[in-house]
């Protein structure tokens, strides 16, 4: 699969598949782009489950903190990646040992020999997006803003 763009119909059945979010990397700071991602998710409906070896044992959002992806006792469908290109491909490596459904590493985390070895082992694979963008993007939330969401326009309609 190409990693440079993704279909609406993809990342919206991506989104769709799952409930439980790990997210590796989490901040209990409250103007971090993790915690924004996590707050808004968790007002959908996702479960997040924070992934920090420093908070472990606190609680982010009402959610307790694991140390790492092992470490958490019931099963997560996606795992979402905040770190570096490079320490993606460990964690990539830990999703596909949990048995998650989805890999989806947020904006400049790429990685694309961890994505072919969660690809091969049958996980869906996003990298360098961001859950919260494309989600408030495909279900019309940023159009508020303006964001180029195909809603608002300067142009005028054709007759």
């Amino acid at each position: 699969m190409s990693h440079e763009t993704y279909s609406d119909e993809f990342l919206k059945d991506t989104l769709n598949r799952v409930r439980t979010i790990a997210v590796v990397g989490a901040s209990a700071n409250w103007n971090r782009p993790s915690f924004f991602v996590m707050k808004y998710l968790q007002a959908k409906g996702f479960r997040i489950i924070p992934i920090n070896p420093r908070e472990a044992g606190s609680t982010i959002l009402g959610e307790t903190v694991y140390a790492s992806l092992a470490d958490v006792p019931f099963a997560v469908d996606m795992v979402e990646i905040f770190r570096s290109s490079e320490e993606a491909g460990p964690i990539t490596d830990e999703a596909i040992k949990r048995g998650a459904k989805v890999v989806w590493m947020q904006i400049g985390v790429r990685n694309d020999k961890a994505a072919k070895r969660a690809e091969d082992a049958g996980l869906t694979v996003v990298m360098n997006r961001c859950p919260k963008i494309e989600y408030s993007r495909l279900y019309g939330e940023l159009s508020w803003g303006g964001f180029n969401s195909g809603v608002i326009t300067s142009k005028r309609r054709k007759a």
